[in-house]
């Protein structure tokens, strides 16, 4: 399941700390501090669907915390027996392709849910109280100040905080991603058989990664506001015998990437494309370091990550032509 956490903001003075929770309830910036503890301290079992574009698929999970220590497991029901294993966020192994969207790239940071933060960049409500997967639950809505996000509506579980169904919402209120739970466990004792792997599950090489966006050599000269920089990379595709770098950015809630290869001329043709909610927008750039491809993938609306594309620079340089 979607991890839904992030980085703390601290904000310069109480007045803006008002100005801010005016728009927001302060019962829904409390249930969601609930979900970010009960992420890091509850153990739980449990099944849920997943749907994108009218398309469904049913996952198992097993989630457990001990001494500190989050290890996940998902195994996807339909088809082929397709599973993912992480620990504090970092994938461990992976057997086929689950579902996009259901498992963490394994670049992916661990976030921390940050309602502060959110407030900056969402109005938090509380909307009312459903019932999900038998249990009583509480739904907050998440609605962004601008254009360059979309919605949430998360349906929490009452007597853990725990998230029973999570919807992602466009501009015009229409659903993009639905996680909704259909049994969940909190009593259930999990072993490390639970938690391993099948014999099919591959170890995932470790890529190493830094915060610093000097290493992977670009910068953007816009963002959408609040997104940040939270790590940067650069691989060797062996295959295509080039260097690609990679760049991932985060609100809090929301993630996107930005890759970058070099090409050659006339090589590959400028594309954008949307799936649910996540879009892929390729553009070519003519920089001081030669032709570029730039692509940007992530829960944004297509014009905002076009726009995002179109601002990649070389970090050495002020402007590219």
């Amino acid at each position: 399941m979607r991890a839904l956490p992030l980085l703390s903001l601290l904000l310069g003075s109480s007045l803006a700390v008002q100005a801010l929770a005016a728009n927001s309830s302060p019962e829904a910036s409390e249930w969601l501090n609930k979900l970010a503890r009960a992420e890091q301290a509850q153990s739980y079992q449990g099944s849920f669907v997943y749907e994108r574009n009218g398309s469904f698929s049913s996952h198992d999970i097993w989630h457990r915390v001990q001494a500190g220590k989050v290890s996940e497991r998902l195994l996807q029901l339909d088809g082929a027996a397709q599973e993912i294993v992480r620990v504090d966020g970092e994938v461990q192994c992976v057997s086929g392709a689950l579902v996009s969207g259901v498992g963490t790239p394994p670049d992916s940071a661990a976030r921390v849910l940050d309602p502060l933060k959110l407030m900056s960049w969402y109005d938090l409500s509380v909307a009312g109280k459903s019932r999900v997967a038998g249990r009583d639950a509480v739904i907050v809505t998440l609605r962004p100040r601008d254009q360059h996000r979309y919605a949430f509506e998360l349906h929490l579980d009452r007597q853990t905080g725990l998230p029973l169904r999570s919807l992602m919402l466009n501009d015009k209120g229409q659903l993009l991603e639905r996680f909704q739970m259909t049994r969940l466990d909190t009593d259930a004792t999990l072993t490390d058989a639970d938690l391993a792997g099948s014999a099919a599950c591959k170890p995932v090489e470790r890529v190493a990664a830094t915060t610093a966006e000097a290493v992977a050599g670009w910068r953007s000269d816009w963002l959408p506001p609040g997104f940040e920089l939270i790590n940067s990379s650069v691989r060797r595709d062996p295959e295509r015998k080039s260097t690609v770098s990679s760049l991932m950015y985060d609100d809090g809630l929301a993630r996107f990437s930005v890759f970058l290869e070099p090409v050659s001329e006339g090589a590959g043709t400028d594309t954008r494309a949307q799936l649910g909610p996540t879009v892929a927008v390729s553009r070519h750039l003519t920089t001081p370091k030669g032709k570029v491809m730039v692509t940007v993938v992530g829960e944004i609306p297509l014009g905002t990550a076009e726009r995002v594309a179109l601002s990649m620079r070389a970090q050495d340089a002020q402007a590219s032509q």
